[in-house]
């Protein structure tokens, strides 16, 4: 599998280039309890503790939308014409 990553061949991608591999094509669905909202969404009401929610995160690891669905949350990126990768 060969990508383009605009860089010069056998040096490693820096933070910031990471970060923006995939923006605006990909976004990641990520699995995770309401305890941990405040720390993705800092502007999130107070949410009752263990529930289990998703994250759709941007490539650079922006929130997109929060939501109690795995469908939603991958319906929601595709309605924005971008690819998902789940992590767990």
């Amino acid at each position: 599998m060969n990508h383009n990553t605009n860089h010069p061949a056998g040096r490693p991608l820096g933070v910031a280039e990471l970060a923006n591999l995939g923006l605006g094509e990909m976004a990641y669905v990520k699995p995770l309890r309401s305890d941990d909202v405040a720390r993705l969404f800092p502007q999130a009401p107070k949410l009752q503790p263990g529930m289990d929610l998703y994250a759709l995160l941007s490539a650079s690891g922006e929130p997109i939308v929060l939501t109690d669905s795995r469908d939603a949350a991958v319906a929601n990126a595709w309605a924005h014409d971008l690819t998902t990768v789940s992590l767990h």
